[in-house]
């Protein structure tokens, strides 16, 4: 889509909408297929990754953030889902999103093996660049529910 703006301000707002959720869509789709590049062409350039409440870390900037998530993804096995967008426009070029969310997590990181099914929202914000198209600027995932589920294959622990 071009950076050109529709004259009606009501239709502008649909496109807009339409254009984050795509745009949310590609996050969840390129974390899973571990497609990191075109991960990290979803963010601006000065995104703040909010880590979970029970992290040491409260928040990271985009390089420690992508370098920590190929780390600990790549080997292992992620599915995504967002649901129920619930978007407000703050102006022409920000934006505030929260979606609802379930996802599965299968990692082996050295501290120890992670299964997972986990059920809350993600919080973010956006911003539309100079190109036109929409950036996730900040995000913060809050789980309400956090269950183990069996590793596939695993004989019992």
């Amino acid at each position: 889509m071009s950076a050109g703006r529709h004259p009606d301000p009501v239709v502008q707002e649909l496109v807009d909408r339409e254009a984050i959720k795509e745009l949310k869509a590609r996050y969840f789709r390129f974390i899973d297929t571990k497609q990191w590049d075109a991960f990290r062409d979803l963010f601006t350039d000065d995104c703040v990754h909010w880590l979970p409440e029970e992290s040491p870390t409260p928040f990271m900037e985009n390089e420690a953030y992508f370098a920590m998530t190929r780390e600990l993804l790549t080997p292992g096995v992620t599915v995504h889902q967002g649901h129920m967008a619930e978007i407000t426009f703050l102006s022409d070029t920000e934006a505030t999103g929260i979606w609802a969310m379930e996802d599965v997590v299968q990692i082996e990181p050295p501290s120890g093996r992670v299964s997972i099914r986990g059920y809350g929202h993600y919080h973010e914000t956006y911003r539309r660049g100079d190109d036109g198209r929409w950036r996730i600027s900040s995000k913060r995932n809050t789980r309400l529910r956090l269950d183990p589920i069996p590793w596939p294959g695993a004989a019992d622990d």
